[in-house]
């Protein structure tokens, strides 16, 4: 074994190692625990520091698009590309992407961190920039009420030494600018007035009202009108027109908070133009509207994980256009406490209806479904079972599956047997 490598292993791992095959530059050496000072002093090193991207909806897609956006910018950029959120997942992407002389070849990282992770991750790793999304009802047997996860994303504000970039239209988030450090800068991304009530924030979605939009301050990117994949921002000012091809209203609006955190990254160097053209070439993330073709017919998979995530979902296409099939589970990365489901509208899956129901919590969601008069054909709990029934009986239209994190993963290696499936790990 080289020095380079004896010292990365000496440095890097506090506990076992074993042997089995694996990915990275050290191939058959899987690390089960990393020290975390290795972590912290490996991102320390990159030039344009680190950031942190966190809220409850679009971390893994916005991320995606980011890093995206910085590649086409002549960056080198680092991420957690699988969408392991978790500090784990940080380490065993820094690992992986380490060469054979235990250096990371890279300008920046940008991370993507849940919410209760991402606290614990910047008390060793100060970002130089962290970008917040949004605070949603999600998973409250994890982090409790939202206002919990308001506090972490605060936290996470207070640590960052350079710009923290903020969703001006959610209150929760636009209120975190209070809580940061005097010499941090602090910029917006947001929506034109005529768009504010397709995005309702926690509050409007459960009042129906939306609130007063006097006083807010001035975004650094706004989106202000789109039509099919066609969008419009206001940029410092600017209005630039561009194309995002990915399914559901919201990765529009995710558009306009990576442009800002790209903006922000590059300053006098970005070149803008460049910027725009490559809005179009960005592909889903896996499960996030993900297109699959399957026995020339194309498969949508869309993560469904909170009230606000799911009823964008639906209102990004029309039921009768597909066939639907909806998978619930309940396992720790989905969610245990499945009464979410209880505040989503699904009226709007009155026409087409819902050919199958599977996944753990099947039974509660054909019931919940029914609550809303919509016709539910089939319900599976087998999900493998429920996806080659439901592919068989798609008689030829679009089909899309909403789906719980676990759930998606299961699917998508049920549907890597008979198609193509972009590997994740």
């Amino acid at each position: 074994m080289s020095r380079p490598v004896t010292r990365l292993i000496g440095q890097g791992v506090r506990y076992a190692t074993k042997l089995r095959g694996g990915g990275s530059a050290f191939p058959g050496l899987v690390m089960e625990k990393l020290h975390p000072d290795f972590v912290s002093e490996e991102l320390a090193k990159l030039p344009r520091g680190v950031v942190v991207v966190s809220g409850t909806n679009g971390k893994t897609t916005t991320t995606k698009m980011v890093v995206q956006l910085l590649e086409s910018q002549g960056l080198k950029v680092f991420t957690n590309r699988t969408g392991s959120n978790f500090v784990r997942g940080v380490a065993a992407a820094l690992l992986g992407e380490m060469n054979l002389r235990g250096k990371l070849d890279a300008d920046i990282a940008v991370l993507e961190l849940d919410e209760a992770h991402a606290v614990h991750f910047v008390k060793r790793v100060k970002p130089k920039y962290a970008l917040l999304l949004n605070v949603l009802r999600d998973q409250l047997d994890r982090f409790g009420e939202i206002d919990t996860t308001r506090r972490m994303l605060s936290t996470v504000a207070a640590a960052t030494t350079g710009t923290v970039i903020l969703n001006r239209e959610d209150p929760r988030i636009r209120r975190i600018a209070n809580d940061v450090a005097a010499d941090t800068n602090i910029e917006y991304f947001g929506l034109s007035e005529k768009l504010r009530a397709m995005f309702p924030s926690d509050d409007e979605m459960r009042s129906g009202v939306t609130a007063s939009t006097e006083q807010l301050p001035d975004a650094k990117v706004a989106l202000t009108g789109f039509t099919g994949t066609r969008s419009t921002f206001l940029i410092d000012g600017e209005e630039v027109t561009g194309d995002v091809n990915l399914y559901g209203v919201y990765n529009i609006f995710n558009a306009a908070a990576a442009m800002a955190l790209t903006l922000e990254v590059m300053g006098q160097d970005a070149d803008r133009p460049a910027l725009i053209a490559e809005l179009a070439k960005i592909a889903p993330a896996f499960g996030r509207g993900e297109t699959l073709n399957v026995d020339g017919q194309t498969l949508q998979l869309l993560l469904v994980k909170n009230p606000s995530g799911f009823r964008l979902s639906l209102s990004s296409a029309s039921a009768e256009d597909y066939a639907t099939m909806i998978a619930i589970n309940d396992q720790y990365a989905d969610g245990r406490d499945v009464s979410w489901l209880w505040d989503v509208d699904f009226h709007s899956l009155e026409d087409g209806g819902v050919d199958m129901v599977s996944g753990v919590r099947a039974y509660d969601m054909a019931l919940r479904l029914e609550h809303d008069d919509v016709a539910v054909a089939h319900v599976e709990e087998d999900l493998e079972t429920a996806l080659k029934r439901f592919i068989k009986h798609s008689e030829g239209k679009s089909m899309r599956i909403f789906c719980t994190y676990t759930a998606m993963l299961a699917l998508r290696k049920e549907l890597a047997k008979i198609t193509d499936v972009e590997e994740i790990s």
